[in-house]
């Protein structure tokens, strides 16, 4: 394959992760995420979820051959600045879309990894096998990969309570080659929320209060591919998390409410559509 490439940073992320049919999480989560943010997004559909916010129902692989071919389908063509990698199920399909990322025309674009592995609800949606592959193959090609403490305690093989434990967690991860980790710290007991930021040039805490809301449904999904539209609109990797975590907390302060379980964020505050919808009216009724 031949990667069509660019001088200049276009904002355009390759989405690779699986749809959720309620559309707070997954692929609908990311493209509402990087579209709201000014990015364009384009995705390879890994799987096909039924769920809702209170839970998932099934989960419905994509064959690893067509994942393999929306990838290159997109890279071929249009491109990527940066690619988001969400639910990979399976360990053969990471093995698949590692060895489409291991093109030497890929390997510069910044690689965000969401190491999914339990959605909010606490449904499991990807096998023990897989975990060890992603460690071993995926992990190391990452620019930064973006964990939950549950999922870095299962990556690191220790517990995390609190964020002594975030820190040990993200220097095991960064020894198994990741450019960079984000230990969140959601999971963990306190008023606030502190996310570690480890590069293997030291450490960076975001510190936020902590929002009492159960609309919390894909907000691993919305912080990873936020990261990834600030970084493929060419801002460093320091900055991008900073402000993805800016953008999620407002998104989760503004969660419209719906769903009995966990329900989702509010994607697109960043655009007052309202306004829009209002002139459109306007517009209309002067041309009657």
């Amino acid at each position: 394959m031949t990667a069509k490439s660019r001088e200049h940073p276009q904002g355009c992320v390759l989405i690779i992760a699986g749809s959720d049919s309620s559309g707070g999480a997954g692929l609908q989560a990311d493209i509402k995420t990087i579209t709201a943010l000014g990015g364009y997004a384009a995705t390879a559909v890994t799987a096909v979820t039924v769920q809702n916010t209170e839970g998932v129902a099934g989960v419905y692989p994509v064959a690893d051959d067509v994942v393999v071919a929306q990838m290159e389908a997109v890279l071929s063509d249009i491109g990527a600045d940066a690619i988001k990698v969400g639910m990979l199920a399976t360990a053969d399909l990471i093995e698949a879309v590692t060895g489409v990322l291991a093109d030497p025309a890929i390997r510069p674009i910044p690689l965000i990894v969401d190491p999914v592995m339990v959605a909010t609800s606490g449904d499991r949606l990807i096998d023990e096998a897989a975990v060890e592959v992603l460690r071993a193959m995926l992990l190391p090609r990452a620019s930064l990969i973006t964990p939950n403490a549950p999922e870095a305690a299962a990556l690191a093989g220790r517990g995390i309570e609190n964020l002594d434990d975030q820190r040990a967690a993200a220097d095991r991860i960064l020894d198994m080659g990741a450019g960079a980790v984000l230990v969140k710290g959601g999971h963990l007991e306190g008023s606030e929320i502190i996310d570690l930021l480890a590069t293997h040039h030291g450490v960076r805490l975001f510190t936020r209060p902590r929002i009492q809301t159960r609309h919390t449904h894909g907000t691993g999904c919305t912080l990873a591919s936020a990261v990834a539209a600030f970084m493929a609109q060419d801002q460093s990797l320091d900055r991008a998390v900073e402000q993805a975590g800016d953008y999620l907390y407002e998104a989760i302060r503004r969660a419209p409410g719906l769903g009995q379980g966990h329900g989702p964020v509010r994607h697109g505050w960043t655009v007052d559509a309202s306004k829009v919808f209002r002139a459109s009216i306007q517009e209309g009724s002067g041309s009657d």
